[in-house]
């Protein structure tokens, strides 16, 4: 019989950003402490811990007196060095294990993974050098995207290639990149999938993601999308979670292409922001089930209550760190507003989202685009 932290127990979250925050609150409402760990303080996640670790990631003393200080640990992001993850589990249990990290924090290792595994995935080469570029760029054709295989996230380190004669590899800095085929697309979808350390599986309902200057602007679910196709993306899911052996939570981003293909685009082992709207919507959240994988519990029902639209609140409607009127969402009753306890309101940065709940997709979106349409018309006053 598998070993439960039961609640009462502490957890401990590498990373202080609103993922770990939302995260945290999940965790408080069953009864367990926190403890995160993060380079700067009073971090989103760090305001509603019990306890809030500063320290670098080179900092072996504060790692190891916070990995005393919990029962179980995981993470609300990827860009931890895994050899980190793995002297952690020298202390305390730590999922997902640092393979999965491994493999998901870096582009190169994750296509190949992908490549490996059968899996449909967008075709790619590696880059090394100017000529790879050259070579890659025969091969796939333009358009393509270059990407750096390290830290890349909310479009971070890619440029799209139009012409082969006009490309600029000195962006990668020396470092390996992926070149990607351009893929002409309906949609993009994800699916999040939570595994236990038994191979027990749990999928929330796809989410259908639309992309402003490469951040996630909105997220609708269920995805207005085919049931069929639904259920291929969830499956594609289930079997990379069971293939990577993921202890938590596994996001799956996919393309729907034009030509009617599920294409793999990236990997995330931890919560989504695509997943926000289960806070709101589910029977259980994306995050309560992150804590119950982790801890060895019964996975919660993923059943949505209700359909949603999710739309992020970024820093651009912030004026001179002012926060916008927020009486445009608290004054419709099925609105939901989460924000992450952020004060600098920078152009991009993610500082918060609102939820819509109604009875029918289309409904919900409808109102979540009306709220969003009064936040900026309010900027121009």
């Amino acid at each position: 019989m598998r070993h439960s932290i039961c609640p009462g127990s502490t957890i401990g979250v590498l990373g202080g950003g609103q993922l770990g925050r939302m995260f945290g609150i999940a965790a408080r409402r069953m009864g367990y402490r926190v403890h995160t760990y993060e380079s700067t303080p009073d971090s989103p996640a760090g305001q509603v811990s019990d306890r809030e670790f500063t320290g670098s990631y080179s900092d072996e003393a504060a790692l190891k007196e916070f990995a005393q200080s919990v029962d179980v640990i995981t993470f609300e992001f990827e860009n931890i060095p895994s050899a980190v993850i793995d002297r952690l589990a020298l202390e305390k249990p730590v999922h997902p294990r640092s393979e999965v990290l491994h493999i998901c924090q870096n582009r190169e290792r994750e296509k190949t993974f992908l490549a490996a595994h059968g899996y449909p995935h967008v075709p790619f080469r590696i880059v090394a050098d100017a000529a790879d570029l050259q070579e890659g760029l025969a091969t796939l054709g333009v358009p393509a995207v270059l990407k750096t295989a390290d830290f890349g996230y909310d479009g971070k380190g890619q440029q799209k290639i139009q012409d082969a004669g006009e490309v600029d590899v000195s962006a990668l800095g020396g470092r390996k990149g992926v070149l990607e085929k351009w893929i002409d697309f309906d949609c993009e979808l994800s699916v999040i999938c939570a595994r236990s350390d038994d191979g027990q599986l749990s999928t929330f309902p796809p989410a259908e993601n639309v992309h402003h200057r490469h951040i996630l602007d909105q997220s609708i679910a269920p995805a207005r999308l085919p049931v069929e196709l639904q259920q291929e993306a969830t499956q594609i899911a289930k079997s990379l979670a069971t293939d990577l052996e993921v202890v938590g939570l596994l996001a799956v981003e996919f393309f729907f292409t034009t030509s009617g293909k599920l294409l793999v685009n990236e990997l995330a082992p931890r919560p989504h922001n695509s997943g926000h709207y289960t806070f709101d919507a589910c029977i259980t959240s994306q995050f309560e089930q992150q804590l119950r994988a982790v801890c060895g519990l019964p996975l919660g029902l993923p059943d949505q209550l209700s359909p949603a639209c999710m739309i992020n609140l970024l820093g651009d409607l912030w004026v001179n760190d002012r926060p916008p009127d927020w009486s445009s969402i608290l004054r419709r009753p099925n609105a939901k507003l989460h924000l992450y306890g952020k004060t600098e309101g920078r152009p991009g940065r993610k500082m918060g989202h609102y939820c819509v709940l109604a009875p029918t997709v289309d409904e919900a979106v409808a109102e979540a685009l009306k709220i969003k349409m009064e936040l900026h018309h309010a900027l121009r006053r």
